[in-house]
């Protein structure tokens, strides 16, 4: 009979990752388990059939044809009994909160990656058991209290234990060792490997690498030679190796963000321009609240066939400036998409986040002195609107020189596009 220390290796690390399974859904059949438990849901950011998508949908309704991403129309045509549900995001919030207060009796080492996933470093819990036994009974424990299905991987490490918990969803509990991964991994095309996407598969394509075990055992110096330092963590990380540590102290937020999917397709310089200001303000307000700056902006674009494309600028000083976050917006997207093309998604997102306190926020030269008034003017704005809603302060790039004719033409609003953008409104955790 094995000891318990002999399932803990001696000069390694036992790591779970706890990804709970279709989660926003899950909330709600927790929630209000007659009306949801056993049906075919689907949560999506609008339930209106012209821009709702399917952000999560219930195994129930995968089995039918839904998947995320679908536009709800498209989803409704496929499955007509499908169940579509706002979000709600503090049922979320409050369900996560629970789920890794659970987690977290079982190791103080815990780095959440997200609102649904965690990773829990257990090297030192054998009091607890031997792994399986702490990721069963963390399992059990979260559908017991909390009604919620989760999968739970064991590896060695970060990337064996993420990839294990993707492989018998829902409710799994697989472990996947290093010397598994030749049987297990190898034949599997290379964008199933985590952290390796679609471009980047088509890359490897083109050097005539299509499979994990063909980029594994491929040249070093060949992927290096394409994609820098990235080729090095490809191949380490085909063979099954990741030494990256699991974090206990985290900041808050890695990046803030909003998008907004549009009433219709838009393409017209203005009505972006005006529809990139509104995200701006609207990021960087919740920016200033949480008292920190941003040392990169991302913009996300959508076009109508649901093809996304992100483009980022690092700024040569950290801002919390909605002027600045504005300009840079507009400046990628100029640089990067057609005025002739249409857009039916955008987003804005802060990242590279620091505290306020320990940055040092550039001054233009020549307008310094205005720095303070304006600062304490844009102080005045946020009160107001804290206090009083969106509407209570709008600039009169946020309404256009004549909304009607906007309002006649392309059918948006100034307060329409104020309630859009809160549909998908996200505090990235990674």
């Amino acid at each position: 009979m094995r000891t318990i220390d002999e399932y803990y290796p001696a000069n390694g690390r036992v790591i779970l990752h706890v990804d709970m399974n279709a989660f926003y859904c899950s909330v709600h059949e927790a929630e209000e388990p007659n009306k949801y438990r056993g049906k075919p849901t689907a949560v999506a950011g609008s339930v209106e059939l012209r821009k709702g998508i399917i952000v999560t949908c219930s195994y129930a309704a995968r089995r039918l044809g839904i998947s995320t991403g679908m536009l709800v129309n498209q989803a409704l045509k496929k499955c007509p009994n499908l169940i579509v549900i706002p979000p709600d995001f503090t049922a979320y919030r409050k369900y996560s909160n629970a789920f890794m207060k659970i987690a977290y009796e079982y190791t103080p080492c815990m780095e959440a990656t997200s609102i649904d996933e965690c990773y829990l470093d257990i090297t030192g819990s054998k009091q607890f058991g031997t792994p399986q036994e702490i990721a069963a009974i963390i399992q059990e424990r979260i559908y017991m209290e909390l009604s919620l299905p989760c999968s739970v991987g064991i590896a060695p490490n970060k990337l064996l234990a993420k990839m294990a918990s993707d492989m018998n969803k829902p409710n799994g509990l697989t472990v996947l060792r290093i010397r598994d991964v030749p049987k297990i991994l190898w034949d599997k095309p290379c964008d199933q490997l985590f952290g390796i996407g679609g471009r980047t598969a088509d890359k490897l394509k083109k050097l005539n690498i299509h499979t994990i075990g063909q980029l594994a055992n491929s040249e070093e110096m060949l992927l290096t030679q394409t994609f820098g330092v990235l080729g090095v963590w490809m191949k380490q990380a085909a063979n099954g190796l990741d030494q990256s540590p699991v974090l206990e102290n985290r900041e808050q937020s890695k990046s803030i963000g909003h998008t907004t999917t549009l009433p219709s397709d838009i393409y017209l310089k203005e009505d972006v321009h005006r529809v990139l200001l509104n995200l701006s303000d609207q990021v960087a307000r919740r920016l200033r609240r949480k008292q920190m700056v941003a040392g990169a902006i991302q913009i996300t674009i959508r076009t109508p066939d649901m093809k996304t494309i992100t483009r980022t600028h690092t700024l040569s000083a950290p801002t919390e400036n909605t002027e600045d976050i504005y300009a840079k917006a507009c400046q990628l997207y100029n640089e990067h998409w057609s005025w002739d093309k249409s857009v039916r998604l955008l987003g804005v997102t802060l990242q590279q986040l620091m505290p306020k306190e320990d940055s040092a926020i550039q001054l233009d030269l020549f307008n310094y002195e205005q720095h303070p008034k304006k600062e304490s003017l844009t102080k005045a704005m946020d009160l107001l609107r804290n206090k009083y809603g969106e509407n209570a302060v709008l600039t009169a790039g946020m309404l256009g020189d004549d909304p009607s004719v906007l309002i006649k033409n392309h059918k948006i609003r100034g307060t329409s596009l104020q309630m859009d953008f809160r549909d998908k409104e996200n505090e990235n955790l990674s």
